[in-house]
């Protein structure tokens, strides 16, 4: 996994600042005290994402983690983490509640209540972190099955174990054109996962249902450039009909084609006026966001806006008086 941050290759005194800071911008926001002095601190993380989830794989001296409450008060996107415990044991502590986690056992906790994680004897472990809203899952059923061993007496945890192990571990993965396909899968497993272990997976529909708008828009945003985007593709990938796709975005009020539209369009007009948008032809920025046909582009954009591409490019162009 790429970024690697190795601490033999960082001054002691340095050591600590610069782990806590690589954490805080990929992951979240905590406080980690080292138990080793600082020139004996030792810390490997391999730091990865695809689409919104978000992979730490860490080996390291013994440490305790805390997520304090000031720190969860502040929390602006609530996401759920998923640790993978490799080698040696763990402990997690969440909501009055702790679970010891061994060599392929896993545990889940949330960013919007304090947590303490402890590795006395070291770190040898996967974080995996989803946002919240994406599982859509009901506050009771992930406060039950928070702070809770995931192993053998769940028939999915040793499936999840091996699957999640892998998906945080591989740059191959990470790096490959088509990603962000593994999201969704993901997503479906560690939901299966926590309603089976929940034991009512009945829990997990009303919300499911609930939030399957802003699930739907939030994947088109992420496709927004694939020229194949299209509604059987994208209920497909919702495991719904064309027909309760149309109906599912009727009721928030979107019309799919001019929402994929409208939104494509700005991300044109952005890159055209960006300080690149000189650095490729007009036809080719289009044809990056979706639009196929250079002429049926350059139309859309000036029946958008009221101006041609070229012409808002030009005006945005450094040095521009307009």
């Amino acid at each position: 996994m790429s970024p690697v941050l190795d601490t033999a290759f960082i001054a002691p005194r340095d050591r600590e600042e610069v782990v806590r800071g690589a954490v805080w911008e990929s992951l979240v926001a905590v406080d980690i005290d080292h138990r080793p002095a600082a020139e004996d601190i030792s810390v490997r993380i391999g730091l990865g994402d695809v689409g919104p989830l978000k992979f730490c794989s860490a080996r390291a001296s013994a440490v305790t983690v805390r997520r304090t409450e000031r720190l969860a008060r502040q929390d602006e996107e609530p996401a759920v983490f998923l640790g993978l415990q490799v080698t040696g044991t763990s402990l997690v502590v969440q909501n009055g509640r702790e679970c010891v986690l061994q060599p392929g056992e896993l545990a889940v906790y949330e960013s919007i209540s304090p947590y303490t994680l402890l590795f006395d004897e070291g770190v040898d472990h996967h974080f995996l972190r989803f946002p919240r809203a994406l599982l859509a899952l009901p506050d009771r059923l992930l406060r039950d099955t928070s702070t809770v061993t995931l192993g053998s007496d769940n028939p999915l945890a040793g499936l999840a174990y091996t699957y999640f192990s892998q998906l945080a571990g591989s740059d191959r993965l990470h790096q490959a054109a088509h990603a962000h396909t593994v999201v969704e899968p993901s997503v479906e497993l560690l939901r299966a996962l926590l309603t089976t272990q929940h034991s009512n997976s009945s829990l997990a529909a009303a919300p499911l249902e609930a939030t399957l708008s802003l699930r739907i828009t939030q994947y088109i945003q992420r496709h927004l450039a694939d020229p194949d985007l299209s509604a059987a593709r994208t209920a497909a990938a919702h495991d719904i009909s064309v027909r309760h796709l149309y109906a599912v975005l009727a009721r928030s009020g979107i019309s799919l084609g001019d929402w994929i539209r409208t939104r494509r369009l700005a991300a044109c007009r952005r890159e055209l006026a960006g300080p690149n948008g000189r650095l490729r032809t007009i036809a080719a920025i289009g044809r990056s966001w979706g639009f196929t046909d250079a002429t049926h582009f350059s139309k859309a954009f000036k029946r958008a806006y009221g101006i041609s591409p070229r012409d808002w490019r030009e005006q945005n162009r450094p040095g521009s008086s307009a």
